[in-house]
C-alpha cells in the first residue's frame, strides 16, 4: 500500500456532481484468473501499474497490489492465491469526492470499479497529487511512452461494454 498523507488537499477541478463512472479508466489493463504469482511480478515491472484486476467473462474476481507479492513463495502459484476484493472496489454511482476523500484516508490510489452486478466497469486512480483521478487519456499516453506496454506478458487492456 502507498503511504498518502492524512491531510486532503481540495480536487483541482472540483468533482462536485460527479460519480465514479464519470472519473473511472474504462479499459482498465486485467489478468486472467489462470496467471501466476510470476505473471503477477511481470505485470508490475510497468511502475505505471498498481493494481491488477483478476477478471474471468467480465467478472471481477479479484485484485493484487504489488504488496501482496511480497511474501515469498512459488512463482507458479496462482496469483488469486495472493489476491482479496474486500474494501479495494466501488460502484459506479458512488460519488468522486467521496471515494478520492476516503481513498486518502485509506492509503490508497486504486480502486475497481464494479456494476451492480459484479462486473467490472473500470479503476478509478487517484493521482500522485491526489487532487483528482486518471483519465483514459492520461492512461494512453503513459501507455505509448512506456516500454513495458510492448511487453507480451498476460495483459491485456479490456474495453469496458456500457
Amino acid at each position: 500500500m502507498t503511504a498518502i498523507s492524512q491531510k486532503v488537499p481540495a480536487a483541482v477541478p472540483p468533482l462536485t456532481g460527479l460519480t465514479v463512472e464519470d472519473v473511472m479508466v474504462t479499459a482498465p489493463k486485467t489478468l486472467l484468473p489462470t496467471a501466476t504469482v510470476a505473471d503477477a511480478r511481470a505485470f508490475f515491472a510497468d511502475d505505471h501499474l498498481h493494481m491488477a484486476l483478476i477478471t474471468r467473462r467480465g467478472r471481477l474476481l479479484a485484485t493484487l497490489v504489488r504488496g501482496d507479492l511480497d511474501e515469498p513463495g512459488a512463482d507458479a502459484a496462482p496469483a488469486l492465491s495472493r489476491s482479496r476484493l474486500d474494501g479495494r472496489s466501488v460502484t459506479l454511482r458512488e460519488a468522486a469526492e467521496d471515494v478520492r476523500v476516503r481513498l486518502i484516508r485509506n492509503g490508497q490510489r486504486r480502486l475497481a470499479v464494479v456494476d451492480d452486478t459484479g462486473r467490472l466497469a473500470g479503476l478509478v486512480c487517484l493521482k500522485r497529487k491526489l487532487t483528482g483521478f486518471c483519465s483514459d487519456a492520461d492512461v494512453a499516453e503513459r501507455s505509448a511512452e512506456s516500454s513495458a506496454a510492448d511487453d507480451p506478458v498476460a495483459l491485456r487492456c479490456m474495453p469496458i461494454a456500457r
